[in-house]
């Protein structure tokens, strides 16, 4: 049975497939602005990685938009584990840190764009600038992204270390309640 909502021992499936599915976009954002430096600037696959890193950023923001929607109207955490407060503490500020990301640093990015006066891509459409153009805010901007998305490996890295700890190490429920059920 689908539960699209959490019960006591496991997330639902709508949080799940949203997590894993948001792995799988930042995946592919990353990397495709991590194997673009490996054509000649200017070339139609250094481009089309670039256009394909803006859309899926953009997705990211849009999936992380509903994964929050649905975590605040679902605000009940039934999921209760037997941690100290400062190992709640930290799960909670990873949590507002890993969604300040996934907002952020799609915003920052049409905002560099909006900024450079290039076309925001998505999947088709051409969005609105958020902003005028200025070279200058440009430069901060394309500053702030590129050392937010450094972070956001360590982010992300720090998440995954942190499940495997309570899976291996305190051996709890934290991983396998994000897991998609089998059978």
């Amino acid at each position: 049975m689908m539960t699209v909502r959490k019960t006591t021992d496991r997330y639902g499936s709508l949080s799940i497939g949203l997590h894993w599915i948001m792995l799988l976009l930042l995946i592919a954002v990353y990397a495709c602005i991590e194997l673009r430096v490996f054509f000649p600037k200017g070339s139609d696959l250094r481009t089309g990685l670039k256009t394909w890193h803006f859309m899926l950023g953009l997705s990211v923001f849009v999936l992380a938009s509903l994964r929050l929607t649905a975590r605040l109207t679902n605000p009940v955490d039934l999921i209760e584990l037997a941690m100290p407060w400062w190992s709640k503490f930290l799960s909670k500020a990873m949590q507002i840190t890993l969604y300040v990301f996934m907002i952020g640093m799609p915003l920052a990015g049409w905002l560099l764009l909006s900024a450079e006066g290039k076309p925001i891509p998505f999947f088709g459409l051409q969005l609105p600038a958020l902003i005028g153009e200025s070279k200058d805010l440009a430069e901060l901007i394309k500053e702030i992204h590129a050392t937010s998305g450094t972070v956001g490996y360590f982010l992300i890295g720090l998440h995954a270390l942190a499940a495997l700890f309570h899976h291996y190490v305190l051996k709890d429920s934290t991983l396998t309640r994000m897991l998609p059920k089998r059978g």
